[in-house]
């Protein structure tokens, strides 16, 4: 909106009114007036991102998973063995020396089993043995708390990380579909240092 000028009599009117007020503070000047707030200086825009007709939509980011998939941090383990080696291990081209099946039994039951057979698969010579986790049955029991498919399957890597076991274990992978697949483990040992 913009404003208009006085016309002449409104002027004089003006000034009529002002003579008769009493200034709110007689103590200042008229230079002691507070200044004017500054304007806030507002940060530009992000561009707008326009979309049109038969152009490819942005792909979907990532949704909020607080722990990543266990075949995901399984794979993201980094390379211990020889690279040539782990691919014919990852195709399934190398046999197992020994096999662990852990289906049926509980996490009490299943951790000393897997630490027994390991450290004996070490001591023996063993550089690859295979442990069956099995998949997991699906399950809820209806809490709010999502519960994970497979407790062993998601337990044996994290035993097989930790004492006494991390100094025996070079490498673990997923499985290969003749082997198991998702359901087991290829376990890779280090050579044996000690003994004889």
């Amino acid at each position: 909106m913009t404003r208009r000028k006085l016309r002449p009599d409104e002027v004089e009117l003006w000034r009529k009114v002002a003579q008769t007020t009493q200034a709110m503070h007689p103590e200042r000047k008229a230079g002691d007036l507070p200044l004017p707030k500054p304007t806030p200086v507002k940060a530009p825009r992000a561009p707008v991102e326009r979309f049109t007709l038969g152009e490819r939509a942005v792909a979907r980011l990532p949704g909020h998973d607080v722990a990543p998939d266990l075949r995901a941090q399984v794979a993201a383990s980094p390379l211990q063995m020889d690279k040539k080696t782990f691919g014919r291990l990852k195709r399934g081209k190398l046999s197992p020396e020994g096999k662990l099946d852990l289906h049926g039994m509980t996490l009490d039951q299943a951790h000393p089993a897997l630490t027994r057979f390991i450290l004996s698969a070490q001591a023996s010579g063993k550089r690859l043995v295979l442990v069956v986790t099995g998949k997991g049955k699906p399950r809820d029991d209806g809490g709010p708390i999502p519960t994970r498919l497979g407790v062993l399957r998601h337990n044996v890597p994290h035993w097989l990380a930790q004492p006494p076991l991390a100094q025996a274990v070079l490498q673990v992978s997923e499985a290969h579909l003749k082997h198991g697949g998702g359901g087991a483990y290829y376990v890779y040992l280090r050579r044996n240092r000690g003994g004889a």
